[in-house]
């Protein structure tokens, strides 16, 4: 139902989707379609995967329960994109975490006996295309529904939600409409805990409507549509603000060698935002070098020790600042990490890491792929 609502939402992912399913499904497990369809009264989006024509319905029906291992495996080895492997994945051990620790075994023992194997491959697949497609953006989702009753599984009749789901959407808040079933599947949850993090419910302006989409479930509920909306929101660029903590210290009795050696295990340090060195003149004309450390809030008292530990600075100076940051993300650009920001005016800049470059043989080499950054842009 993600999937469906997402494609109806923004058609032009449609052909870049199936195609990313199209090249994880094996052989034989049959193909991703995407239709038209009516519930509860209501126009949407229907996904599913329907058996190879000649092979009949059993071959798309692949129940009895195929190892995390396995299926991680056709993802990692299929022609993907490599922010589109890195999403899918990422959904895949969710959900095989989730079982792992239902069932008490290794992740690396998970069977997915409770689903249909090929069809939460192509779902996993599919969302994560989607999400690599649409980054950076943020999701927020609305109270799930709890549902009620028992349902089937290999290990006999449990209450909804299944085991997994709750063990995924832990923090997140449900509410009960009355209807019984399995309203949230662990696949479905597993999306969910990948996209969102920790539960999130919009809050405030969301910005400008641009599209909403309908994905229908393939049960039929008695009084009310069964059906997922999406609603996609496109939000001013303005640069978020945010408070951090600002350390800083004078050295004047370590060499240079130390000095690096301590801003590298520095830099290392958790809430660490950023380390600067700036040379300057201390007591008696000695030079010195100070230390500028950006903190993230609630990291300065571990910061602070690590200062002491990793340098000859006998005190340090701190204070609380206020920064304003544009929404950036890294991706994939050639094979390279790079950073990519959103600038005030809706311009896009791409950034190659200096560390992506380095192995690169010349300084021509270098240049020449830091300008596909702009290039990109």
């Amino acid at each position: 139902m993600f999937v469906a609502a997402m494609l109806d939402a923004w058609p032009d992912l449609v052909e870049a989707v199936l195609a990313d399913v199209r090249a994880v499904l094996p052989e034989g497990a049959g193909r991703p379609v995407l239709a038209a369809v009516r519930n509860g009264g209501l126009a949407g989006k229907g996904f599913r995967l329907d058996a190879d024509p000649g092979r009949g319905r059993a071959a798309a029906d692949h129940h009895h329960g195929t190892g995390y291992t396995v299926l991680s495996g056709l993802l990692r080895d299929a022609n993907l994109r490599a922010d589109v492997g890195h999403e899918a994945q990422g959904i895949l051990r969710l959900l095989a975490k989730a079982e792992s620790r239902v069932h008490g075994v290794t992740i690396e023992d998970v069977h997915f006996h409770e689903i249909a194997d090929w069809d939460s491959l192509m779902d996993v697949v599919a969302a994560g295309s989607i999400v690599a497609r649409l980054r950076p953006a943020e999701w927020t989702v609305s109270d799930l529904p709890r549902g009620g009753g028992l349902i089937a599984t290999q290990h006999g009749p449990l209450p909804a939600p299944a085991p997994a789901t709750l063990a995924l959407l832990d923090g997140f808040r449900w509410r009960d409409d009355g209807r019984e079933g399995e309203r949230v599947t662990p696949t479905g949850a597993a999306i969910l805990r990948h996209v969102c993090g920790s539960h999130r419910r919009p809050s405030g302006p969301l910005g400008t409507l641009t599209a909403s989409g309908t994905g229908a479930g393939t049960r039929t509920l008695a009084g009310m549509a069964n059906v997922l909306r999406v609603s996609i929101y496109e939000a001013d660029a303005e640069p978020s603000a945010e408070t951090v903590d600002v350390l800083a210290f004078d050295i004047d009795d370590m060499t240079g060698e130390e000095i690096a050696v301590a801003a590298d295990h520095l830099r290392r340090v958790a809430g660490v935002l950023d380390l600067v060195l700036l040379p300057g003149f201390g007591k008696k004309g000695r030079p010195v070098t100070r230390f500028e450390l950006l903190a993230a809030q609630g990291s300065l008292d571990a910061i602070a020790r690590a200062c002491f530990l990793q340098t000859s600075t006998l005190g340090l100076r701190h204070r609380t600042e206020n920064r304003r940051i544009l929404s950036r993300e890294e991706v994939m650009l050639d094979g390279m990490e790079a950073k990519r920001a959103t600038r005030p005016d809706g311009a896009v800049t791409t950034k190659i890491e200096s560390d992506a470059l380095q192995d690169l043989p010349t300084l021509k080499a270098r240049r020449a792929a830091a300008r596909r950054g702009d290039v990109d842009d």
